[in-house]
């Protein structure tokens, strides 16, 4: 269903899960959003509700409730700027705005990206961010020791609010650039970080000419990740991490 939808509004959808149910709210002018009926509806073979409502007027400080800050292997802190910074010493401290683009790093495709780094030594070398969004992964990847790091999207409301991330983060990335991986070269670095879904994943993996050294995959719903691995051959998969049906993995030649 969430393929879907990301197909109807491909700048994206809000998520929530709760219990034994996942709510997604597709956000829009009037006019700008496709047309379901109230009540039952299928959407990618799926039946669900549906409701539309108009969007409260204090939104520009109710959506800062969803963004919490989260603290990954005690050495990595990741806070949007109006949560209160870190007080430990030998963390991390990664501060995101997510502005117009997708990601503080609390949704569980950014989160398993991140622990699997974490368990890279920054000897790895050059690093390279796909679908970068607010720039969560290249900012910590060049905090980390990693360098140099580059990071790439399509959308240009990520581009700028991973620059302006960076910049706010006081961390120089190499290259922060608008790039359609579907028809433009696909960059390179030793580590490569690619946070797509499954069908961009795939497409990717036709058109990648060298594999790096590590790949890290993530926005895969858990039954995608054993086909989107094989296609990356012959890299081999080394780790893979799930949270809330989604899965990452690392690959390595």
């Amino acid at each position: 269903m969430l393929a879907a939808l990301i197909e109807l509004t491909p700048e994206g959808v809000e998520q929530v899960d709760g219990e034994g149910w996942v709510e997604y709210a597709l956000y829009g002018a009037p006019g700008e959003l496709p047309s379901l009926p109230e009540g039952s509806a299928s959407v990618g073979g799926v039946r669900v509700e549906v409701r539309g409502e108009e969007v409260p007027d204090d939104w520009a400080e109710r959506w800062k409730r969803f963004h919490v800050p989260i603290l990954l292997g005690g050495r990595l802190y990741v806070r949007p700027p109006w949560e209160q910074p870190a007080v430990r010493p030998g963390v991390h401290e990664v501060v995101i705005d997510p502005g117009q683009a997708f990601g503080t790093g609390t949704h569980p495709t950014t989160r398993l990206c991140l622990e699997l780094m974490l368990e890279l030594e920054p000897a790895e070398g050059s690093f390279a961010d796909l679908g970068c969004g607010s720039g969560v992964l290249a900012i910590a990847a060049a905090k980390l020791g990693f360098g140099p790091v580059s990071a790439f999207d399509a959308d240009r409301a990520a581009v700028a609010a991973t620059d302006f991330n960076a910049r706010a983060n006081a961390v120089l990335l190499e290259r922060v650039e608008r790039l359609d991986l579907r028809t433009g070269p696909v960059p390179e670095a030793e580590v490569v970080a690619a946070n797509l879904m499954r069908p961009l994943l795939l497409r990717v993996a036709e058109r990648m000419e060298r594999p790096p050294r590590i790949l890290i995959l993530s926005g895969l719903l858990d039954h995608e990740a054993d086909e989107v691995a094989a296609v990356f051959a012959p890299l081999r998969e080394r780790r893979r991490l799930s949270m809330n049906g989604w899965t990452a993995l690392l690959l390595s030649a």
